[in-house]
């Protein structure tokens, strides 16, 4: 039997419902699955995630008048509580307090670099990102990694001004603030996998922080499976806003995809399937699970329109990583001098923001976090055979190395679908045949641990 997952069923035959099968090693009959019930202590610690809190650390982040990746970093500005060095400052303070709060079970670090002169680099410059890492728990599994961001640098109308007011409380203090309280509350629990909660700077600058970290990464051979990118995501109190809306993109083709993979990627219609757009999916089926309080929209296509944020430094390395933004922008809040003309507001300041829509998002990152670092690792060399030209698909999987795999789920979707649209539980095996036709849809495979929690859907390649 087969779950359609809340989801427009495909236009298949009905008789297709009533008597699928898979051929398993034991030839059990599927039993019917859907999106696994929540997780209780990750429920949980959601309700722990405080509009409140977020509220005092953008309030906080403003206090620093500016936040300009070119501003002061001397003793004396941080000392007087002024500029990105301040910022810095009390971003790693509040990691080490949440990490003595848990016995210090986070760790915290910086990764300093000097940023070379470029188009908005008008001198060399230290940038500093600043983060905290929840080590997992199984030796396996601590070596896959889940990761969420902000940016804790500021801008006003002037890239290179560094003396005028630029708050930042949307962009982003509010992504920073998510990406603090994630750590504030999942330090509290105890994940099989690891969680990164990272804060970059440089981003008004050229994405120079995120690109860094990224790269560093990659050279250290991290195997990072997910990036949650938050950038203005305070939910602007202006007309037009949807607050139970939070827009989630994601790229196509990836960057560093070759010729002979774009051609494979042509021949079997994966223009839809990168592993970001399998993370955007990823995305909306724990918001089903946990009703977080914002939906997410899935935006195919890498950001806004012309647009860029630090998911890209992160595709860009090959790592799937999504953007988090509100629904609607305003655009006299964000890149302004703080001033008031001809009646109106301009400037990114701490009252325009929702802190309870950025509380939602919080929550919704929380818990995809939470579940990508409870669930056992995806499957690996999923395939689906084409050696015969038959009606039936036969996919074939290795098991994830940390072995705790309790079982796989099978979806797939219509071509044309955005989600997936069924699922079927095959149980603990590693091939699977369907009386569904791979010309007509989309597969993947998903790894269930004993509690329900899902790894990230792999869309298998052909085996010829």
């Amino acid at each position: 039997m087969i779950s359609k997952r809340r989801f427009a069923a495909a236009p298949l035959a009905i008789g297709l419902w009533a008597g699928l099968t898979v051929s398993a090693a034991r030839g059990q009959q599927a039993q019917e699955v859907g999106s696994h019930s929540a997780d209780l202590k990750i429920r949980a610690a959601l309700k722990e995630i405080s509009a409140a809190q977020l509220q005092s650390d953008i309030e906080k982040l403003v206090s620093f008048q500016t936040r300009s990746t070119l501003s002061a970093q001397d003793a004396a500005s941080i000392s007087a509580g002024r500029g990105i060095g301040t910022a810095r400052e009390w971003i790693k303070s509040e990691f080490e307090r949440y990490s003595r709060d848990c016995g210090g079970c986070l760790q915290v670090k910086t990764d300093s670099f000097t940023q070379p002169v470029s188009e908005r680099v008008p001198a060399p410059i230290e940038i500093t990102n600043v983060y905290a890492v929840l080590r997992g728990t199984n030796p396996e599994d601590a070596k896959r990694i889940v990761l969420v961001t902000g940016h804790y640098d500021s801008r006003n109308s002037d890239t290179l001004d560094t003396r005028g007011a630029a708050p930042g409380a949307n962009d982003d203090g509010s992504g920073t603030a998510v990406s603090l309280e994630c750590a504030r509350v999942l330090s509290k629990l105890k994940f099989p996998g690891t969680i990164i909660f990272l804060t970059v700077a440089g981003e008004e600058q050229g994405l120079d922080g995120s690109k860094h970290f990224a790269e560093f990464a990659k050279s250290q051979g991290w195997d990072i499976e997910a990036v949650l990118n938050n950038d203005i995501v305070g939910g602007d109190k202006s007309p037009g806003q949807d607050p139970k809306v939070v827009r989630v993109f994601s790229e196509s083709i990836p960057d560093a995809t070759t010729e002979a993979q774009l051609r494979m990627i042509r021949a079997l219609g994966g223009e839809n399937d990168s592993p970001s757009r399998e993370l955007a999916r990823y995305v909306a089926q724990t918001a089903r699970i946990y009703q977080p309080g914002v939906a997410p929209l899935m935006e195919f296509r890498l950001d806004r329109y012309l647009r860029g944020g630090d998911h890209i430094s992160f595709n860009e390395a090959g790592y799937a990583a999504v953007r988090f933004t509100e629904f609607r922008e305003n655009f006299n809040r964000q890149h302004q001098n703080v001033r008031t003309e001809n009646g109106i507001e301009y400037g990114d300041l701490p009252k325009f923001v929702n802190h309870d829509y950025v509380a939602n998002v919080a929550r919704l990152n929380a818990a995809t976090l939470a579940e990508l670092a409870s669930a056992p690792g995806p499957a690996r060399n999923v395939r689906v055979e084409t050696k015969e030209l038959v009606n039936d698909s036969t996919l074939v999987w290795e098991s994830p190395a940390d072995g705790r795999a309790s079982g796989y789920e099978v979806l797939w979707r219509a071509t044309s679908a955005p989600d997936w649209e069924h699922s079927l539980s095959v149980g603990k095996v590693t091939r699977a045949t369907l009386p569904v036709s791979k010309d007509n849809v989309i597969f993947a495979v998903e790894s269930v641990d004993e509690a329900g929690h899902k790894s990230q859907p792999i869309v298998p390649v052909p085996e010829r």
